[in-house]
Order: C-alpha cells, then structure tokens, then sequence
C-alpha cells in the first residue's frame, strides 16, 4: 500500500482572500516595525517635507520608513537587495502591501531623509528604557573598525602626490610642446579637424592631476591649521607658566611644521576615510564607536570617528548617554584604548565609576608601562584589588557582542555611503536597528 501525502494545493483558489499580514507570524520583527512606525515614531520631519501637489503620489512615509529599518535589522542594506526582498521575502511583502518600490525609489528615499532617519535613533532608545531594557547600571564602550565605500588602493601619501603631480604635469606638457611643434602637419594630420582636440588620455591625467592638486591643498592647509592650533596651545601654556610664576623647564620646542607629513594619506573614492589597523591587517575605513548598557545589550549611544585612536571618544559617549536619555550611568567599563588621565577626570568629574584597563595584557591591571600619572595609578591598584571579581569583567561580555551581532549576524561590514557625515547617520541607522532588534526579542 503506498503512504499517502498532504494534499498540494498550489492551483486551488482560496473563496477569501487573505490579509498580506497572514503570511507573517504576529511576533515576527516586521509586526513591531510597522506597528511601531504607524503608532510609535514621530516622522513629522519625514512626512512633513512632501508639500507639493504635482506628480504621482510618492509611497507612504512610514512604509518606506519601515521598509529600510526592516532591511537593516535584517541584514539588508542595498536598495537593491532590499527592493528583491520586496518581491519575494514574505515579512518585506507585507510591509509594502504587494505594492513594492523600485530600488532607486529606496534610495532616493534613504539620501533624502537620511538626518531624519538617523535622528530616530533616540526614539527608538527611549522606547527601549520605557520597556525596561534600559537600567544605565553598567555601561561598557567600544569601537570597532568597518571598511569605508572606497579601496584602499585608491589612496596616496603626501609624499607620493608631490612626485606624481610632477610626473603628470611634465607628460601633459611634453605632449602640448609637439602638439605645437606638428601645427606645420596639422592638415595633413588632423584633416577638417581644428587639430587642437586634446587626446583622451591627456584629458584622463588631466583629470587625475586635478584630483591629486586638490588632495594635496587639503593635507597642505590641514597641516597649517594644526601647527597653529599648536602655536595656540603653546603660546596658552607658556601664559598660564608665567602668571603661576613657574620656572621654565627643558629645551625650548622647535615650531611645528607646517607641512603635511610625507606619509599623511588622502583616498580619492572617499576623501573622509582613512588607513585603519585592524586585526585582520589595513583596512581604508572608519572607527565606529558604541556605549551599550548591560541590562539588555541596548546602544544608548554611538560616535564615529576616521581616528585609529579611542581614546578622545569617552567623554562624547558618556556625554551622549546623558543627551539622549537624560541620566547618567553609573558605572562605566572600557578597554586600554581609552585610557587617559583627561578620560578618568572627566569620569569623576561626573560621578560616574570608572572600569578603563591599564594595559593590552591578559588582565586588564597588568602591563609593562611604568606609571606615573596618579589616577591611572590608581585605576590599576583599584582593578588589581578586584582581581576577577572585578566589574570590569563585564565589558567583555556586554559591548563585544553587540559588534559580533552587527557585524557577523547581520553581515555588515562595509559602509555604503561616502563621506564622514552620511556614514556617521548610517551609523546611527544601524544602531536603531540592532535597538529594535533587541525590542523585538523581548516582546
């Protein structure tokens, strides 16, 4: 006897219709999107900039809205893998109702909106915190290197500029001094044609010699713009040296220079990234930073920066935590990259306890440097009496993941958009969707 089957009924009509809902489970992430769009978020700033009344209606706000923080928190960034969701992934099709937007409409939607799509970040976090994900008992900060929409081959040092920008102007005139030597040539050469047209490769260096002449004049008056903040700074302290009477101790400093470092860098794809060690090697990229809270692994503040350093982040997501939610934590826990006196003032300054590790070794009180400054001093004597009982110990297990979720569960390892403000908001939008992410989990 054969084993009989379910019946398949890929051709029989259904007498109802179904709702574009009932092929998505009620607790599913794309329920708490659109129900958190519609009756939740303030997208005034959004909806609020269509006023005129000529041309087709544009799609609905809080649905593209819901479509692209869906996308983000799903692991789909592209408008064009989000608009291919759209047509065949069940939770993207009940957010656009079967009436999907072409990808170019996602990306506009995304460079139109994108400070407002950034600015909801707070909401979202202030949702968390109602919802009690959100304690600011221990706070752990950390920054993780991601690849910006550029190649780190489309970079070049100072150094290199200056001897590419003359071999290029030498090739363009040489070829300018014949094509002036050849007029006596130029009809039986060019025929009708005027014989001044400049071939397309000397258009392309010329193109490219403009690149590298502007790249320069930005590292050149980037460089002049720090030796006199030097000069200020010098001239502040020799000023204060002098009313507190102080003798004055050492060599005088030679003046800063005010030419760019023969190895100063600048990408020509985007201008605003930088050359980053990571791990894994260079990459051409940005540092983005995060505060997360240990109740729940919620961000309750980000940052990005093109530095290799952590260290001047601290005070700007601790004060961070303060804007969005209007408390302060307090404890807070970092790795050595952000160690500093500055950083560990600034702390007590805000009654906030301080967990920051004093070396790169296994444990965070240990290390090879010799220490003089009193307050890292007492950071490791404070760690080392904790031994591993120490809150340190949290940072690791609250801050790393959220990274690994970002980076591994979700996939997001490169930048999409260019320049340090867009990638700041992308930032921003990322961090939203790992919050909602989070929402939804504890729904």
């Amino acid at each position: 006897m054969s084993k009989e089957f379910r019946p398949w009924k890929i051709d029989e009509a259904q007498l109802l219709p179904p709702s574009v809902q009932d092929y998505v489970p009620k607790n599913h992430l794309s329920r708490l999107i659109v129900s958190l769009v519609r009756e939740e978020l303030d997208l005034s700033a959004i909806s609020g900039s269509y006023t005129s009344v000529l041309g087709q209606p544009p799609f609905d706000p809080r649905m593209m809205t819901a479509l692209l923080l869906h996308g983000y928190a799903s692991g789909l960034y592209s408008s064009r893998r989000i608009a291919k969701a759209a047509l065949e992934r069940a939770d993207f099709m009940m957010i656009v109702a079967g009436d999907p937007p072409d990808f170019r409409t996602i990306s506009e939607f995304r460079k139109r909106h994108l400070p407002a799509l950034a600015s909801l970040f707070v909401q979202v976090l202030k949702l968390a915190e109602k919802a009690g994900l959100v304690k600011l008992g221990h706070v752990a900060l950390d920054g993780t290197k991601i690849k910006a929409n550029a190649s780190k081959h489309k970079a070049m040092s100072y150094e290199r500029m200056k001897k590419r920008e003359a071999e290029l102007t030498a090739e363009v005139d040489r070829w300018l001094a014949a094509a002036e030597a050849a007029d006596v040539e130029e009809d039986k050469l060019h025929g009708t044609k005027r014989g001044d047209e400049m071939p397309d490769w000397v258009a392309d260096k010329e193109r490219r010699l403009a690149k590298i002449r502007a790249a320069k004049a930005e590292l050149e008056a980037e460089a002049k713009a720090a030796a006199a903040a030097e000069e200020q700074r010098r001239a502040e302290a020799e000023e204060t040296r002098i009313a507190e009477g102080r003798k004055k101790n050492g060599k005088t400093p030679a003046p800063p220079s005010a030419a760019p470092d023969a190895k100063a860098q600048r990408n020509f794809t985007d201008a605003d990234s930088r050359i980053l060690l990571t791990k894994d090697g260079y990459i051409q990229g940005y540092n983005a930073q995060a505060a997360v809270d240990a109740k729940a692994q919620v961000i309750v503040a980000h940052g990005l920066t093109t530095s290799m350093s952590d260290h001047g982040q601290l005070v700007g997501l601790i004060d961070g935590i303060e804007a969005n939610l209007g408390a302060k934590p307090k404890e807070a826990s970092a790795d050595s990259g952000y160690l500093s006196e500055l950083n560990l003032q600034a702390l007590a300054d805000r009654e906030i306890s301080a967990y920051i590790a004093t070396g790169r070794a296994k444990h965070p009180a240990e290390g090879k440097r010799k220490i003089k400054e009193p307050l890292t001093q007492a950071m490791r004597d404070k760690l080392k009496r904790a031994g591993w009982r120490s809150r340190y110990r949290l940072r690791k297990q609250i801050v790393e993941p959220v990274f690994g979720q970002i980076k591994q569960a979700r996939g997001f390892r490169q930048f999409l958009l260019r320049g340090i403000e867009k990638v700041n908001a992308e930032w921003a939008i990322i961090c939203t969707a790992h919050n909602l992410t989070k929402l939804a989990n504890a729904a």
